[in-house]
């Protein structure tokens, strides 16, 4: 059965994760992702230890369900035959700062005068208009501007990155919404536009979710940071044999929380009977519910705890979520046979749809993998191929 997806095709000029890890989900939707790699290949290729040359881990989980043709962009008839392959495409996505897309003539101007209804998309770091706008930015860089590791510093006593590259995803994942959006307009009204997706704005709204807090108001009421997620004292608690993660939360939880541990004093306590007075007690509260913890094992309070519905959670590491029994019984990891590396074990796309499913048609390409196919079908003929891979334009 089709993807949702399955009629678009997407030229992808992105490399490294945040525009791969976009157009990948646009890839296990069904759509054609046609990614464009120089000599050398993406970065992410040569990141880690893989069982042959170019085909690291981080570019295997982010460039399944895409094909890759390789283009030397510093010779013209290699820009030649970009061009025509973006000739028949929905979206051309690139991540490379506005001068130097400009330069290689793959400006929306450009694009526009030989696809008129073309959605292009540039993932930036940071927003044209600004004075941050010709700066690099990879992921360290954005969530250091962001405030993300200045908040860190609330729990580890200084400024510390969070151990995932999560400009780059939340920035992927506001690429693939964005071009969706255009990509409706564009059905409803059969116009094209361009996109700009910068890394630094979309961190920012991320983090500001909640951490705007009182200064949503003008004047303002206070200062930024939700004091609950920032409290040191929210932490996963240590039991008598481990770590579990609790949150009561509704005054229902609490109450029957208070009442499974034998705590009337604290149901009738005032600093804790509304969502308002916990929130303003937040640290005595977290105090108590660290101590209480202590006095059971792990098992126990999972048993209690979820016979109640009062929120719990293991703690698990990252090796024991290959084993988790909820991902397990989902059928979250998915072992396929790549044609240069073995067996491979993916995570699958975790939506489900009812009618048209996502699926791993195919895992990530070799460099240059599918250059005449590719080639061939925007219209080149053999000999221009041929001619190409002679200049050393493709292979």
């Amino acid at each position: 059965m089709a993807g949702p997806l399955s009629e678009i095709k997407i030229v992808d000029l992105t490399s490294v994760v945040m525009g791969p890890y976009a157009t990948q989900i646009f890839g296990d939707m069904g759509a054609d992702v046609i990614k464009v790699e120089s000599p050398d290949g993406d970065i992410m290729r040569h990141m880690g230890v893989g069982r042959s040359r170019a085909m690291g881990p981080i570019h295997l989980s982010v460039n399944r369900n895409k094909r890759s043709l390789m283009l030397d962009l510093r010779k013209p008839e290699a820009r030649a035959a970009l061009l025509r392959v973006v000739a028949t495409a929905d979206v051309f996505v690139h991540a490379m700062r506005p001068a130097a897309i400009e330069r290689l003539g793959l400006g929306y101007a450009q694009i526009k005068e030989i696809n008129p209804g073309i959605v292009y998309c540039g993932a930036y770091g940071f927003g044209e208009g600004g004075p941050y706008a010709d700066d690099p930015a990879y992921d360290d860089m954005i969530q250091g501007v962001s405030g993300l590791c200045s908040i860190n510093a609330h729990l580890a006593g200084e400024p510390r990155f969070t151990p995932t590259i999560i400009g780059d995803k939340v920035a992927g994942l506001t690429i693939a919404y964005s071009i969706l959006a255009a990509l409706f307009h564009k059905l409803r009204t059969g116009e094209g536009q361009s996109i700009e997706v910068p890394m630094f704005e979309s961190l920012a709204s991320f983090m500001l979710i909640e951490h705007q807090w009182e200064r949503a108001f003008d004047p303002q009421n206070g200062k930024a940071g939700y004091p609950r997620v920032l409290s040191q004292l929210r932490k996963p608690h240590r039991t008598k044999d481990g770590y579990l993660c609790v949150l009561p939360y509704t005054d229902k939880n609490w109450k029957d929380f208070f009442q499974l541990v034998g705590r009337d004093d604290l149901a009738k306590d005032p600093r804790y009977n509304t969502p308002n007075q916990r929130s303003q007690n937040y640290e005595t509260l977290y105090k108590t519910l660290g101590d209480i913890m202590t006095e059971r094992t792990s098992a126990q309070w999972l048993s209690q705890l979820r016979t109640l519905s009062i929120p719990v959670a293991p703690v698990n590491s990252l090796e024991d979520l290959f084993t988790d029994p909820h991902l397990a019984a989902v059928g979250m990891f998915v072992q396929q046979e790549h044609p240069s590396e073995g067996v491979l074990t993916h995570v699958r796309p975790p939506v489900k749809f009812g009618k048209t499913p996502s699926q791993v048609k195919c895992l990530a390409p070799r460099l240059g993998e599918h250059n005449r196919e590719i080639l061939a079908a925007a219209g080149l003929s053999d000999s221009e191929i041929s001619a190409l891979a002679e200049s050393g334009a493709t292979r």
